[in-house]
């Protein structure tokens, strides 16, 4: 049968009771550039019965050094659909719901809140702005978190770790969301990081596409040490941690 052969090397190693909670889970991946593209396609092979896939771009010739979506056949497509596609051509079983969508920060439960709830929320995106009001509607409904650092400027993948955001060290996003956690009452966040100084890029430009350069490898391997964690722990081999807390200031 085609699908035991497709599952048949999962089921080695993650047994029929793992296999069984990963099919019946459902993660929603929040950005598909580098690390969420990477991440989503990771958990449809993993076996992951149903992802929800976000994000509001569309694919763009220098998203292709280091995005899946990206090639030059999906150029001026939504991310979300080329997505959704590539992963009924991976696992047919996968559910897949794709929306192109910006996540406003004052409008994240409105946004989110009519989706499929979640068993695990892995955010990819890479402002600040949303990431902080993303994980304040993960903390206020109990859903399990997993938040991607900055890859940019980086270059060796060793110097990956997974830690709550207030245990990190030399990463620009993680100091400025560990202070913004602070403030605004949010703690046990889990990130992924680098802890690699960032290399410092010539030149005097100020848009992210003059300051912030990027890896082939570096994202795509942070979208799969994303997956991997998340499939480990819905499959069982790992215990679930806490989901992020939020206490509001002044309650």
């Amino acid at each position: 049968m085609v699908v035991n052969e497709r599952l048949s090397r999962l089921r080695l190693v993650l047994g029929d009771d793992g296999l069984e909670r990963l099919q019946e889970a459902t993660v929603l991946v929040l950005g598909l550039g580098g690390v969420g593209s990477s991440c989503a396609a990771a958990l449809a092979r993993g076996g992951v019965g149903s992802l929800v896939v976000l994000d509001e771009d569309v694919v763009e010739p220098s998203n292709i050094n280091r995005q899946t979506v990206a090639l030059v056949s999906t150029i001026g497509r939504v991310k979300a659909e080329v997505m959704a596609e590539m992963v009924a051509d991976i696992n047919p079983d996968c559910r897949v719901v794709p929306r192109q969508l910006y996540i406003s920060p004052e409008r994240v439960a409105e946004d989110l809140d009519p989706l499929p709830r979640p068993d695990y929320v892995i955010d990819c995106i890479d402002t600040i702005s949303q990431k902080l009001a993303i994980a304040q509607w993960c903390a206020e409904r109990g859903l399990p978190l997993l938040s991607s650092m900055g890859a940019a400027n980086k270059l060796d993948p060793t110097r990956l770790a997974f830690a709550e955001v207030q245990d990190t060290r030399n990463c620009p996003m993680s100091q400025v969301i560990r202070r913004e956690c602070r403030r605004r009452g949010i703690t046990g966040l889990e990130v992924l990081f680098s802890d690699e100084r960032p290399v410092q890029v010539a030149g005097t430009g100020r848009t992210k596409a003059q300051t912030l350069g990027s890896m082939s490898y570096q994202p795509p391997i942070m979208g799969q040490m994303l997956a991997g964690l998340a499939i480990r722990r819905l499959a069982g081999l790992e215990a679930m941690v806490e989901p992020p807390r939020w206490v509001a200031r002044g309650a």
